[in-house]
């Protein structure tokens, strides 16, 4: 009997990412590892497919923020692939779902089961995998020779020839000012919940009955509403909230200070904008050739305002001729011709689309209640309710479906950065404009939202908010510059958002490892990768032979695991490339005696 280890690869991570690389080595190894052995090794504490976020032990009041017919875990011929396209279906057809319906997490994770169930099974006959309920801690060993995966309550390593990183969201120790603000809570008594996922949050420490003061108005807000009035038994009968008495009394804001855009109630008609045009591969490889590193304001950003604005003139050029002059046959060229971001370009937009509402204005998106001051509270009750309403009436609205073109131009510039890597400060910026424009919560979720504002259990901050510790007083304090001179006093504090963990604050002690080991990281706490093939970048940006990371902790991060059929699927491009590249590290390393590897 032979003593030669089987070759392996550790998958660190088991959720839908990591169920994607999976599903990639499947497609894969026929052409490139013919019939050798190997096992994979997955690690995750929690169930494979679903993972943390996607897992069954959570309320079923949350849902998805897509609809149904939105959601594939499987390629097609729209995503650039050296490998073999594998479709399959839908989450709306798998579960045999009305597609334009919004799923709940609970479906969605049993989606992401069966499509792991799927995937190891078409692994070839030569291809074990392994679980490992329990977290990875360390990764160790030499660049050139077998790596050691440390996993807790487990003596001896995982000895293995690649590991890759698919760990999603991470979480953060709190910094300086949540520290301080945990501190002053602890000394008066009052609740504080610091940033986190809202489905692991304690919310039974949240008085009711009481202000409390959001700091978010994002997604999680949204999961945070849900679960403190339905969640505490309260119910809607058509626009109308009838409270439990349970609740508490949600006070949100945020840096716009209004929710993130409502999903687009409509399907797509017509003729597709061609993307990409102004911001595409050519583009991208002159980017990529510049010496020293990129401005994503001065370099990247206009790039971007031309694609969009683009796919936005086209929709309304085709679509809906009466709000434009001239023909697109003759507007075009000029628009084409025009220099990204150039004065040149603003009054060719504005001579052709006379409505200053029907032009493309994205700094005006970004910051929608710039400037604007109200003289009281309710006045910005007023003014919030008539914008949310405003946007539903308008995201639900085929006859603005320039804003679908636009939605679609985002998806294809998204694609284009993820091949940039690091973009600093502005990656960072570009995300967070792409979550509030297009991947905002449903249309429903929204009206909810105003039904809980006409019944008094929300009321609106405004932008800008400002967060104060009253040390005299014993509360907490939040502002908006919209409503001057007004204060909103409270003894709960909750900030509905994501944990930032930098590389000093993380929590991953995998992370820690590797950053100590000489793994590259940005200042906002993402790992850098190669763009290609996702391998981890060390000191110098020499990438790791045997490294690999792919999902949102990397500077590679493109939008979600999953994605909508037909758009190109840049984390399933990712996903293919990282595959291929393990496969080919497997086969070369199988010529070799196996004591070298």
């Amino acid at each position: 009997m032979s003593l030669t280890p089987r070759p392996s690869v550790v998958v660190i991570g088991a959720g839908p990412r990591g169920t994607g690389f999976l599903e990639r080595l499947a497609a894969n190894a026929p052409a490139l590892y013919r019939d050798l052995e190997l096992d994979v090794h997955l690690v995750d504490p929690f169930p494979a497919g679903g993972g943390r976020i996607w897992r069954a032990d959570q309320s079923p009041l949350l849902w998805m923020n897509s609809m149904a017919e939105d959601v594939t875990m499987f390629t097609d011929d729209s995503v650039k692939l050296a490998g073999p396209v594998r479709p399959g279906p839908t989450l709306a057809e798998w579960a045999e779902l009305d597609g334009r319906s919004f799923p709940s997490r609970r479906q969605q994770g049993a989606y992401l089961r069966w499509v792991h169930e799927q995937t190891v099974a078409a692994l070839p006959p030569g291809i074990a995998v392994h679980q490992h309920r329990t977290q990875a801690l360390r990764v160790s060993g030499p660049r050139e020779g077998r790596q050691r995966v440390w996993l807790e309550g487990r003596g001896r390593p995982l000895l293995t020839e690649a590991v890759v990183l698919t760990i999603g969201h991470l979480g953060a120790e709190p910094d300086d000012e949540q520290r301080k603000l945990a501190e002053f809570a602890a000394r008066h008594g009052l609740v504080h919940l610091p940033p986190d996922f809202t489905a692991d949050s304690d919310l039974s420490v949240v008085p009711a009955g009481e202000p409390v003061i959001v700091r978010g108005f994002g997604l999680a807000f949204v999961d945070l509403m849900v679960l403190l009035t339905e969640g505490r038994g309260g119910r809607y009968e058509g626009d109308t909230y009838h409270p439990s008495g349970r609740e508490p009394l949600l006070y949100v804001g945020s840096r716009r200070g209004v929710p993130y855009h409502s999903k687009i109630g409509y399907t797509w008609q017509g003729e597709r904008p061609p993307l990409p045009r102004f911001f595409g591969p050519a583009q991208t490889d002159e980017l990529l050739s510049r010496p020293g590193p990129l401005d994503f304001r001065r370099d990247v950003w206009p790039l971007i305002g031309k694609e969009l604005g683009h796919a936005h003139l086209h929709r309304l050029f085709t679509a809906h001729p009466e709000r434009t002059r001239g023909d697109w046959r003759t507007f075009e060229p000029a628009y084409a011709a025009a220099g990204p971001g150039s004065a040149e370009l603003d009054a060719l937009v504005s001579t052709a689309v006379p409505d200053p509402a029907d032009r493309l204005d994205l700094d005006a998106l970004d910051h929608p209640l710039d400037g604007l001051r109200y003289p009281t509270s309710d006045a910005l009750q007023d003014g919030l309710r008539a914008y949310i309403t405003a946007d539903l009436n308008r995201r639900h609205d085929p006859g603005r479906s320039e804003d679908l073109a636009v939605f679609l131009g985002l998806l294809s510039v998204y694609g284009q950065l993820v091949r940039l890597g690091d973009l600093g400060d502005g990656g960072g910026r570009w995300h967070g404009f792409f979550s509030y424009l297009a991947s905002g919560p449903p249309g429903p979720r929204l009206r909810q939202l105003l039904a809980l504002s006409r019944a008094g259990a929300v009321r609106f901050l405004g932008p800008g908010v400002t967060v104060e510790a009253d040390e005299r007083r014993g509360l907490f304090r939040a502002g908006s510059p919209a409503v001057p001179g007004e204060w909103t006093e409270a003894r709960a504090l909750v900030e509905a958002r994501l944990p930032d963990p930098t590389p000093e604050r993380t929590r991953s002690p995998l992370l820690s490892a590797l950053y100590a080991d000489g793994a590259r990281a940005t200042p906002d706490g993402l790992l850098r990768v190669d763009p290609e093939d996702g391998r981890v970048l060390e000191r110098g940006d020499r990438p790791h032979p045997r490294r690999f990371a792919l999902g949102p902790h990397t500077t590679a991060r493109a939008g979600a695991a999953f994605t909508r059929p037909r758009t190109g699927g840049p984390a399933f491009a990712q996903n293919d490339a990282a595959a291929r590249a393990v496969l080919r590290l497997l086969r070369d390393l199988s010529c070799q005696d196996p004591l070298s590897a």
